[in-house]
Formats: structure tokens, C-alpha cells, sequence
């Protein structure tokens, strides 16, 4: 096992946003150094809407997921939108964590629930511990999650360690038998070992049950995605049921006065499919509060997009890149083909259902075949009668198929706002937002 201590306070320099803001601020996005990320906040804030409209229809609390974008901005507007407000959210690095505080999130009150989206590692314990007493004073909470008895035994030997012990409030995760996702099976000889010793642990305080349902990404109806989080549902209900039953059989255990366990279930997909009708439908009572999790919804991409759940026209995102070449005829059934300036480090190389690594906005040509710093667009269809052709120097709009790796391989993102009520909103830069790095 290996050490567990504070690795760094002092995570990795950012660009400065206000030198940026006097650089780009009022530009017009055709004056813009390509390749690089656009998002439209008007869009990213209604996306943020809709989803704590789903939540409320649900009756479910929300936490934000934050990894997508990882910044100040973006997480305030998961949290604060115009249908209801939640202060919960979901890192998956320490970076993501320490950015929420050192910009000020959780002493304003936006943030007083932080979990730590992985299975916890020893060698993070000592930055978690550090992060947590920076939220006490503030009556905030850094949450874990586990998914094996050995996470729980090296959290009592650090804890053993410290002058005042505390308790770490976790989420065990589990999942449904349909997947090879993290955590664990409910109602198996591992899911039993791992209660016993957490139940037995003075340094756990179990707080729920967790489920990610990446699966739904492989749906392609919302009816196909329901039952996914169904499953969901269903995998961490099991899992609170056993525990309930688990502590019911311990006298000394204190049960009966324990809050309700949390049952955290979603993804973008299948939070969406979430609705009064859908809880309706849950056959058993539930064993704890529902709570949805999602993370990709407030900019969405291809990915999401062919799971039939999302509409295009709210995908909030898109990577500008110049044509820099043209091949006429080149391509298959002899249309043409295009180079352009962005290659897998400002797209990523995830492909997706649809094929390619991005769509061209407004112009039927794919990104089908992508290097370090270029990529090739094909035509995916004759030109229509009196359709505009590519020419160098066009810069272009893509959509790509993955977000979450596409933002971070950007060092800022360029903030434009299409409500109707900010002249020259939609194509001129608005603000910059600068992501948190590292890990």
C-alpha cells in the first residue's frame, strides 16, 4: 500500500482571466486563433434548467456532476438555475475539488456537498483530509465512495493516525448485473462482506448508495433508456434494502434513528428520462431518497445526441477550425474531402454510433479521420442546389462526439450568450472561462 500524504496545495498555474477578458472580450468569434472551444451560455443555462426541471418531476434531489466543463462559472450554473437550486456536485479530480473552494463556492454557499467520484486510493486520503477541514467551518462535507472492504481498512489506519479522528460519510457503489461498471452487486457474498465492514468501522458514516448508468449510452430511445435507470433504481433500492435489513438484525446499530440512506442513480441519458410517470412505475417502496447525478447535459455532443434524448439544437458546444486544404473528389464515391486545423488534441479521438469524430454545423461533411493536430472532413452527401462550397480560410463549426475529453484539451473556452436580449451575443466572445487542470 502506499503512502498517504498531501501530494500539493498548490495545483497547476492557469491562464489569468482577466488578461484574457481584455484580449477577447467583444471579439468576433471569425477573429479567433483556431482551433478552439466555444460554449453558448444561454444554452448551457437553460440545458441546466431542464435538468432540475427533470429532477423536480422525479421528486429527486440533484447533484451537479462537474468534470465536463470544470470551471467557477459553469458550476454555478448547474447549481442556481431559473427552475430550482441544488448544492451538491460530483468531482472526479482534486483540482475540480480545491477550484470549487478556492474560487469561493462553498464559502458563498453555492457548494456544501462535494463527492469524490472514484473508488477512494490511499495516496488520496491525506488531500481529502486536507480538503475536508477546509470545508468544516463552512458546514460543508467531502463524501467518498467505496466499493471494497480494503478502501474501508485504509481509512481506519489513517484515521488511527490523526490526533481527531473523524467519520467519512460514503457512498458504497453498485451496479446491476447487466454491467462491468464499477461497484458492487447487491445481494452478493462481496456486497455482504463489504456492509459488515463498514457497519463494524468507526471511521465510516454510510450516507447511500450510488449507481452510474454509462450503459444508457448505448440506448437509442427514450423508452430504451428508461429501462436503464429503472435499473438503476432498482440495483441501489436492493442495496439500501440489504443494509436496512443488515442493521435491523445489529440492536446496537442505531437504525431506527438513522436519516434515510441517498439512492443516487443517472447519467445524461437517463436522467432525462426521468418523471412523475416513470417513479409511478418503481414496483417496490423505496428504501431511501432518490437523488438524479449527471454531468454532460449542460453542452451534450454526438454521443448523447443518438441516444434519441436530446434535441440538436441544445448541444451548447462546438470547436472552431479553419479549412486549410481541399481535395476535389478524393473521397469515397468520388465526393470531396477537406483538411482542417484541429486534430485529436482539440477533439480527442472518441468516436461514436454516428460515426467519425465530429459533425460539421449547417453542412453535411464528418470529421472521419484525425492526427495530432489536423483532421479530414468528408462530404456525407452530393452538394445540394446552391449550396455554399468549402473554401481555405472557411472557418467552420464542429460538433464533437465526446465533451468531456474535447474541453480538456482546451486551456479556455470562448463564452458567447444567444439571448435575444444581448446584441451580437451569439457571435461575439462574452467572457472566458478557464478550466481547472491536472489531477
Amino acid at each position: 500500500m502506499s503512502s498517504s500524504i498531501v501530494q500539493t496545495t498548490s495545483y497547476y498555474g492557469l491562464p489569468d482571466k482577466q488578461q484574457l477578458l481584455k484580449e477577447f472580450q467583444g471579439r468576433p468569434l471569425k477573429t479567433l486563433r483556431t482551433p478552439s472551444i466555444v460554449i453558448d451560455r444561454h444554452l448551457f443555462a437553460n440545458n441546466c434548467s431542464r435538468m432540475h426541471e427533470k429532477a423536480a418531476q422525479w421528486g429527486a434531489g440533484f447533484r451537479a456532476h462537474v468534470k465536463t466543463h470544470k470551471t467557477s462559472e459553469g458550476t454555478r450554473l448547474q447549481l442556481v438555475t431559473a427552475a430550482d437550486k441544488t448544492t451538491a456536485v460530483v468531482v472526479s479530480t482534486l483540482p475540480e475539488a480545491w477550484g470549487i473552494v478556492n474560487d469561493g463556492l462553498v464559502a458563498d454557499g453555492t457548494v456544501n456537498d462535494i463527492l469524490y467520484g472514484l473508488p477512494v486510493a490511499f495516496n488520496k486520503v491525506a488531500d481529502l483530509s486536507l480538503l475536508q477541514e477546509q470545508l468544516t467551518p463552512h458546514g460543508a462535507v467531502v463524501r467518498l465512495i467505496i466499493d471494497h472492504p480494503e478502501q474501508v481498512r485504509f481509512l481506519e489506519q489513517f484515521e488511527k493516525q490523526q490526533t481527531t479522528p473523524k467519520k467519512w460519510s460514503i457512498f458504497v457503489k453498485v451496479r446491476n448485473d447487466d454491467t462491468h461498471r464499477a461497484g458492487v452487486l447487491p445481494a452478493s457474498p462481496f456486497f455482504e462482506e463489504l456492509m459488515t465492514v463498514i457497519f463494524a468501522s468507526p471511521a465510516i458514516s454510510l450516507y447511500g448508495f450510488y449507481c452510474h448508468g454509462g450503459n444508457s449510452y448505448k440506448g437509442r430511445s427514450s423508452n430504451e433508456i428508461a429501462l436503464v435507470l429503472s435499473a438503476e433504481v432498482e440495483a441501489v433500492n436492493t442495496a439500501a434494502g440489504l443494509a436496512l435489513a443488515m442493521l435491523a438484525g445489529a440492536p446496537l446499530s442505531g437504525a431506527a434513528a438513522r436519516e434515510p440512506f441517498v439512492l443516487s442513480v443517472g447519467s445524461t441519458p437517463s436522467a432525462h428520462t426521468a418523471s412523475a410517470e416513470t417513479k409511478a412505475e418503481l414496483k417496490s417502496l423505496l428504501n431511501g431518497t432518490l437523488e438524479l447525478h449527471a454531468g454532460n447535459y449542460p453542452m451534450l455532443d454526438l454521443q448523447v445526441l443518438v441516444t434519441g434524448t436530446m434535441d440538436p439544437k441544445d448541444i451548447s458546444q462546438r470547436v472552431l477550425t479553419t479549412i486549410i486544404s481541399y481535395y476535389p473528389g478524393r473521397g469515397e464515391n468520388g465526393l470531396d474531402e477537406a483538411m482542417c486545423d484541429v486534430g485529436s488534441i482539440g477533439l480527442s479521438k472518441d468516436d461514436g454510433p454516428s460515426g467519425g469524430y465530429g459533425d460539421m454545423i449547417g453542412k453535411p461533411w464528418r470529421l472521419y479521420k484525425i492526427s495530432q493536430e489536423h483532421g479530414v472532413l468528408e462530404r456525407k452527401a452530393p452538394p445540394a442546389a446552391g449550396e455554399e462550397p468549402l473554401k481555405l480560410g472557411d472557418v467552420v463549426g464542429i460538433i464533437c462526439q465526446h465533451v468531456c475529453l474535447t474541453a480538456a484539451g482546451h486551456p479556455w473556452y470562448y463564452i458567447v450568450d444567444s439571448d435575444p436580449s444581448i446584441e451580437g451575443g451569439a457571435d461575439h466572445v462574452q467572457d472566458i472561462w478557464v478550466p481547472w487542470k491536472g489531477w
